[in-house]
């Protein structure tokens, strides 16, 4: 097993950035999804000039999970006004977390998830939210055995496929 490091991503990183989000997006999405409706997706949202914008967010922040300096992984969070739903300036969204295939079972997805908490506690956040894909039954797991609980529902639009992600929460007891 490689040792897994956790970092903050630079600005001279961004493509690499958007190499490990279309990578990991693809590999999770591709087989249940249309290839036109993926393309669309990654153009919109995962391009260089979508993610530099989102890097240079005060409140959003991107961080790398590395095996031996090779990003594998990622994680997105914003606060704040970077929020897509929420906006509690008590709250921390996770917006995006993703490991490569050939990483996952090394618990890199809960090294990322601990990162994620540990911001929110230094914040001082209440809570914690997501969205996740209805039918993504692992991440739903995942995030259940972490304390998370379904609070509502969204539109989630992949292309010209209307999708639903379940809104999932879980409260910190921090202070």
């Amino acid at each position: 097993m490689d040792t897994i490091s956790i970092r903050k991503v630079t600005a001279d990183e961004v493509s690499a950035l958007r190499d490990i989000s279309i990578k990991t997006f693809v590999d999770k999405f591709a087989s249940v999804n249309s290839e036109a409706d993926m393309g669309d997706y990654i153009s919109k949202n995962l391009s260089l000039e979508k993610l530099t914008h989102e890097f240079l967010h005060p409140n959003s922040a991107f961080y790398f999970a590395c095996a031996d300096a090779k990003p594998v992984g990622y994680l997105k969070i914003n606060l704040k006004d970077a929020q897509n739903e929420c906006r509690d300036r008590n709250s921390l969204e996770v917006e995006r977390i993703y490991v490569d295939e050939t990483f996952q079972g090394q618990k890199i997805g809960q090294k990322l998830f601990d990162k994620a908490i540990e911001i929110a506690s230094g914040e001082n956040c209440d809570f914690i939210w997501l969205g996740v894909w209805e039918h993504n039954e692992g991440a739903i797991r995942f995030y259940e055995k972490n304390g998370f609980e379904v609070f509502g529902k969204h539109e989630f639009w992949l292309g010209s496929d209307l999708q639903f992600d379940l809104l999932m929460k879980k409260n910190l007891d921090l202070k």
